[in-house]
């Protein structure tokens, strides 16, 4: 027992061929030490437990080293290689800056750079936690590691490069170590386990140097700890046991859930799960990640991405056969949408109930709801409760007339609502679709009408009444109507006549915005029944936008025409400047009458 050491130290790289996962940093150092091209100092930076300190030892042990190798490793022979690895060597000096951070221990390192090595050529301070130093103890430092002696060679480390001073990074090369790959990880675990004598799943290795997160040394404490647990069979149930990970397999259970819509089972699924006490958020983060797996793994391309063994690998390769890419970048918005309010939810369980039920409702009967479309303003349509929205929907044809059923207790709306999908900016176009289930009442004879319809007895053409429906019990199958879509040919003047006419009416009084963005920008009508408004600035676009649904409303109804469509964008040359500041108010009365100049000079006036 006193002679155990943990894995960490027992395994600690002594050669720069055995650091894992840094091999184009040790490259470059060995390159140096063979061609006798070395830094008077080093910084080397990045996440813990990932070799900053081993290499610094490596390298004041090789730069010190009497008969170095033909591939630039230490000879561990001779008398300065013997007495750093029996920890009595004078030439390497290692300073803890978390500890000693004063300018005090700055100058006492520094009286000890006057002194020339007794062995070897070089005498090599190696400083970890550099960034801990204190402000006075880095100047004091400045001078020495600019121009320190022939003989001194420094070495700094730290996990936090953007707390040293940018004017002591100036005079460091800077050397930064990345996170060891999960593949490279399992190899050296693999290893271990054969000089222990421990024999260990590929999957339960893989489980550690994903909770491992980059970090050997993490990664072998881990190591021994499950290597106690499970008396030296390490088996992937056993790790997640231990480590409290959350298995894979409740992940593909949530998402056969999820694809078949199925929303007590998920919910039933996430009981289970918080019941064996694992936290919301780690469930959430996890389900991102087991999406974003899925994603990756539907491409031989980005298949590389995904770190997991073989048999894992497999499984999720058939299980993302059968998830549309759509489903997966909308459940992973959602996943990654619940994650960031998840600590400011008071009641976190009903934040992950509601995001599993959002996910459920992304797929209906195996099929993704399409929103391809997102730069149109498309309409959400009224319907019975429970049925969707999106099935049944068709596109209004330029050459056909629109008919559709009026089903019986259906009727919600004489036009449905409609969303918008607006980009701000220079140039863009916004478009308003004719609603495809929109239910158009004619209020009169048409030009383009073949027939005159007759109007449902139980059905008015008015505003207010539309939406009203007779009992359900009282209306029977063949009460059933056709209705028909309107085509009217109207002119610039008719659609500017009505245009000012909703602007001057009270139903948007209270929208004063939009009120004066209709009077200050009119419509100009083009072919195929558009008609396009040029605005001065994206407020005045958003303005149209929120408000397109009950304008075109009125627009189609007025002008008896249900093509009517809207497009806003923004003028890129403002061909009507309006002044809306103070100076732009002086600058216009100032092109009428140059005189006020002069009064503004002589009473010395300024503008708020």
């Amino acid at each position: 027992m006193d002679n155990y050491i943990v894995s960490a130290r027992k395994y600690r790289p002594s050669t720069f061929r055995s650091v894992v996962g840094q091999k184009s940093l040790t490259t470059t150092l060995k390159n140096a030490i063979q061609s006798n091209k070395l830094a008077h100092a080093y910084l080397f930076c990045g996440p813990r437990g990932v070799g900053k300190t081993s290499c610094a030892r490596i390298f004041a042990k090789t730069i010190n080293c009497l008969n170095p190798t033909t591939d630039g490793e230490a000879c561990n022979e001779c008398e300065s290689c013997q007495a750093f690895n029996e920890q009595r060597s004078y030439n390497i000096h290692e300073l803890d800056a978390a500890s000693n951070n004063s300018v005090d221990d700055i100058r006492s390192l520094i009286d000890q750079v006057r002194i020339p090595p007794a062995i070897g050529k070089y005498k090599v301070f190696i400083i970890d936690e550099v960034h801990m130093l204190s402000s006075a103890a880095f100047n004091a430092f400045l001078k020495t590691l600019e121009e320190p002696p022939h003989h001194a060679l420094f070495i700094l480390a730290t996990t936090e490069k953007h707390k040293v001073l940018p004017t002591i990074l100036s005079r460091c090369q800077i050397y930064d170590f990345s996170r060891i790959s999960i593949t490279d990880m399992v190899e050296h675990l693999e290893y271990v386990s054969s000089q222990e004598n421990v024999t260990a799943e590929p999957e339960a290795l893989n489980v550690i140097a994903q909770k491992a997160d980059g970090g050997m040394r993490d990664a072998l404490s881990i190591f021994d700890q499950v290597v106690s647990f499970t008396n030296g069979n390490i088996t992937y149930q056993a790790v997640i046991d231990n480590l409290n990970v959350l298995d894979y397999e409740y992940y593909f259970r949530l998402t056969d859930a999820i694809l078949a819509g199925n929303v007590r089972s998920s919910i039933l699924i996430l009981n289970e799960i918080l019941s064996k006490g694992f936290d919301g958020q780690n469930i959430i983060t996890g389900l991102a990640a087991h999406f974003r797996d899925l994603l990756v793994c539907k491409d031989e391309a980005t298949l590389i991405l995904f770190e997991v063994g073989a048999s894992i690998r497999e499984r999720y390769k058939e299980m993302a056969k059968r998830c549309p890419d759509q489903l997966l970048f909308k459940a992973i918005e959602l996943a990654n949408s619940c994650d960031l309010n998840y600590r400011a939810s008071r009641n976190k369980r009903l934040l992950l109930e509601l995001t599993l039920i959002q996910l459920c409702q992304l797929s209906s009967a195996g099929q993704v709801v399409d929103d391809k479309k997102k730069g149109v303003i498309e309409p959400i349509a009224s319907g019975a409760p429970g049925q969707s929205v999106s099935q049944g929907a068709q596109p209004v044809s330029q050459g056909q007339p629109m008919r559709q059923q009026v089903q019986p207790g259906q009727m919600a709306n004489h036009m449905p609502q409609q969303t918008a999908g607006m980009n701000g900016g220079n140039g863009q176009v916004i478009t308003t679709n004719m609603p495809s289930s929109a239910t158009i009442i004619p209020q009169g004879p048409s030009a383009s009408s073949p027939k005159k319809t007759s109007r449902p007895p139980h059905l008015s053409t008015s505003l207010k009444e539309i939406g009203v429906e007779k009992p359900k019990n009282q209306m029977t199958q063949q009460e059933s109507r056709t209705v028909q879509e309107m085509v009217n040919p109207f002119s610039q003047e008719d659609l500017v006549h009505y245009w000012d006419a909703y602007a001057a009416s009270g139903m948007i009084d209270k929208k004063v915005y939009l009120k004066n963005t209709m009077i200050n920008c009119k419509p100009v009508l083009q072919e195929n029944y558009f008609f396009e408004v040029g605005v001065h600035n994206p407020g005045q676009q958003d303005e149209l936008s929120n408000g397109c649904v009950d304008l075109l409303n009125y627009l189609r109804i007025q002008l008896k025409n249900t093509r009517i469509q809207m497009r806003v964008r923004i003028v890129e040359t403002n061909e009507k400047h309006l002044a809306y500041t103070s100076t732009e108010k002086f600058e216009h009365l100032l092109s009428v009458n140059p005189v006020l100049a002069k009064l503004k000079d002589e009473f010395n006036l300024t503008l708020d």
